[in-house]
């Protein structure tokens, strides 16, 4: 018997690759010949299943969640680069039990998408499961050039909790993606009754829709 292990990973606990191979031990024991191929849902993970399906990994210092250095992974080849905000500034970049949703920020996606244009690819997948932050992407296109001002004109810098404050964005340095970037999102949308800012509490929910719509 022959047996195709594809699983996604076990959230929290076991990677898709951890799950994959501990499957795979476990049936060689009673002898079925087992190929693992880890998959994804556009979360933690997305880049790690590309390397599994052959691409190439590509790591990169980048920013993480808090603004701190650390080193994240994009997957490349010949065409093709997909970056994920999981591994470069979502949940996982975190310390144990800490989350902060008002600061924490997606400057570090946008370096990795930033570099993956440098490498000269024709087409960037963005994996856009577990974020950590609830910045709209601002810190994102922070990241790819564009800049944030208030109604004086001062700059800002795009965290959620000052989203309010911006009147004014300007482009005239931002990395044009237009004919590369292909999204791999998430089902959930960011806000609304279902959005991913439900599982903060209640006044940072307020607060981050409150800031988003500048009511």
């Amino acid at each position: 018997m022959r047996a195709l292990i594809a699983p996604d990973k076990f959230k929290g606990s076991l990677s898709a690759t951890e799950v994959a191979d501990n499957l795979a031990h476990g049936l060689a024991a009673t002898g079925v010949h087992t190929v693992t191929l880890p998959l994804a849902d556009g979360g933690d993970g997305s880049v790690a299943a590309a390397v599994a399906a052959g691409m190439r990994p590509h790591p990169w210092p980048v920013a993480d969640a808090l603004g701190r250095p650390h080193t994240a992974t994009i997957a490349v080849d010949a065409e093709t680069a997909v970056v994920e905000v999981a591994n470069t500034c979502g949940l996982a970049t975190l310390p144990r039990d800490v989350l902060a949703p008002m600061t924490a920020s997606s400057y570090g996606f946008g370096e990795a998408i930033r570099h993956a244009v440098g490498l000269g690819v024709r087409r960037i997948v963005l994996a856009l499961g577990g974020s950590a932050s609830t910045d709209g992407g601002a810190g994102l296109l922070a990241a790819l050039g564009y800049t944030f001002h208030d109604s004086g004109g001062q700059p800002i810098t795009p965290e959620a909790h000052a989203l309010n404050r911006i009147r004014r964005v300007d482009v005239s340095g931002a990395v044009d993606l237009s004919r590369t970037c292909r999204r791999r999102p998430a089902r959930r949308p960011q806000a609304g009754h279902r959005g991913g800012c439900q599982s903060r509490n209640a006044l940072q929910i307020r607060t981050f829709h409150r800031h988003r719509d500048r009511r």
